[in-house]
């Protein structure tokens, strides 16, 4: 995929929530069936994955207590949780639940106990998250598609299903992205013949040719 299309679809997926009326519809429906096709994981996986945030989001949080923050991030089935909680009773609790959830194979329990974050520090953390994105486009050095990137309080979190060269590559841009204090990688290395037969290779549509007409 060319870095032009790649960003195409970062920057359509980042801006769907700001847009309104019929024209979010469309570009929703148009930009998720391209990021699906384009993702590593089986169409399956991709809806099990976001059942799986689903159910830890309005099952788990409530459970957590008001007082908590807690965001669920689901790739390829293994669920990152991060955020903030009011004791260690309570973070272990909700591991604990997240686990029990159909369809999980793992757990990443980032949990922190402390205070929940502001909202200006949640608005800087999606700001990173962009910048994050963007820098990968930019490196041309992997299909940005391919990681997923999860910021919480300044730590940024890398998933998805990617060869060694490719990960090294995102945790560097990560690593020297400005205002990020520290990357973890939680990324599932698979070998290079295996990305390359997961890889969907969308062809750019060729232009109009505007001498062409219907009629006669």
């Amino acid at each position: 995929m060319n870095k032009a299309l790649a960003t195409t679809l970062l920057l359509g997926a980042t801006l769907i929530p700001m847009l309104q009326g019929c024209i979010t519809l469309v570009a929703a429906g148009a930009t998720q069936v391209t990021l699906s096709a384009v993702d590593r994981r089986s169409l399956g996986t991709q809806t099990e994955d976001e059942t799986i945030e689903w159910k830890a989001s309005g099952e788990v949080s409530e459970k957590a207590g008001k007082e908590s923050h807690t965001n669920f991030t689901s790739y390829n089935r293994k669920v990152l949780v991060t955020g903030e909680v009011a004791s260690e009773a309570t973070k272990a609790e909700v591991e604990r639940l997240v686990a029990a959830i159909p369809q999980v194979r793992g757990v990443y329990n980032e949990l922190a106990v402390a205070p929940a974050t502001s909202l200006s520090t949640r608005s800087n953390d999606s700001y990173i998250t962009t910048k994050v994105k963007a820098r990968f486009v930019d490196s041309g050095k992997f299909n940005a598609v391919h990681v997923k990137v999860v910021t919480e309080n300044g730590v940024v979190y890398l998933l998805g299903l990617v060869t060694q060269r490719e990960a090294d590559a995102a945790i560097q841009v990560a690593r020297t992205t400005s205002d990020v204090k520290k990357v973890v990688t939680l990324l599932e290395i698979i070998p290079a013949a295996k990305a390359e037969e997961l890889d969907v290779h969308i062809e750019p549509r060729p232009p109009a040719n505007p001498d062409s007409s219907d009629g006669g």
